[in-house]
């Protein structure tokens, strides 16, 4: 399945797509909107969410919103893809001995095609191409060879970090974390419907030229070494979010920073695509209006 959250007529619901449609979940799901709960869930509506045909809605009448907007967790593992690491290394950066961990903040969350925004406070903000993996379940210790049975799904993330302030302190969190920083989509596809997640293609767009292209193959610790890495240290919980890693052709090698008006399409075998437009950042005038979601 590919499993959504939408918004139409002003109310967000979780949906599945099918074709050029997204079918309306709510008669199994309640009002929730919120995707953590349908996995924590999903063994035991599976059936009823596969079957289920209507309400349905044209996907050009809605608007998507990122599957997973409350995740416990949203983690990235920096330096994992060969290429990657070795443009990093012709740039003097020295190369992690062992898988490199930070935090990207939640609230960076935003839609698959909602607009990045630059911050005044940066000059070199950065695009990053990543396999997203959403946990199904809570688990601790787990196996790398066991780690499938923990994957609810997969989905887009571009990991969007400020380069500038990545040097500001000694962890990268604050460089991850502006506020729309992790667009994410366009849809959870569900473990099933991925012959071989260690075997897919990536490539990333910035206003139509390709800057990134590879194949999860690249990656220095597959997706279950970090599972079982991680798993050592933490428990993970349905919904948490692990961006994977970033191939090579990222912008800040050559100074190709974003700027105002460029557009960021990212595209996965089989995960759809997202698309993102750089805005820059409006002077703050007033107080952020409550969420009413």
């Amino acid at each position: 399945m590919k499993l959504a959250r939408f918004t139409e007529n002003g109310r967000t619901r979780i949906g599945k797509i099918e074709k050029d449609q997204i079918i309306d979940l709510c008669s199994v799901t309640g009002d929730s909107c919120s995707m953590r709960r349908l996995l924590t869930n999903l063994s035991y509506w599976r059936h009823e969410l596969e079957t289920i045909t209507h309400p349905a809605y044209a996907l050009s009448a809605v608007r998507l919103e990122a599957p997973v907007a409350d995740p416990q967790k949203f983690l990235g593992i920096g330096m994992n893809y060969r290429q990657h690491a070795q443009e990093a290394r012709l740039a003097g950066i020295p190369i992690p001995e062992s898988q490199l961990w930070f935090n990207k903040q939640v609230s960076c969350i935003t839609g698959p095609f909602d607009e990045v925004v630059k911050p005044a406070v940066s000059s070199k903000m950065d695009y990053e191409i990543e396999l997203g993996v959403v946990i199904g379940q809570r688990c601790r210790h787990v196996e790398a060879r066991e780690a499938a049975k923990v994957i609810a799904g997969y989905l887009i993330v571009n990991d969007v970090s400020a380069r500038d302030w990545l040097h500001k302190s000694p962890t990268f969190t604050l460089g991850k974390s502006f506020d729309t920083h992790g667009p994410i989509g366009p849809w959870l596809t569900t473990a099933d419907e991925i012959h071989d997640p260690l075997d897919l293609q990536m490539s990333l767009f910035i206003n139509g030229e390709r800057r990134q292209h590879c194949r999860t193959s690249d990656m220095i610790y597959d997706i279950y070494q970090q599972i079982a890495y991680l798993s050592t240290v933490m428990t993970l919980e349905p919904g948490d979010i692990l961006a994977t890693g970033t191939p090579s052709g990222i912008g800040a090698p050559a100074g190709r920073f974003l700027q105002n008006g460029d557009v960021m399409r990212l595209e996965i075998t089989g995960l759809g695509a997202i698309e993102n437009r750089v805005v820059d950042e409006e002077p703050a005038t007033a107080p952020l209006p409550p969420v009413t979601e």
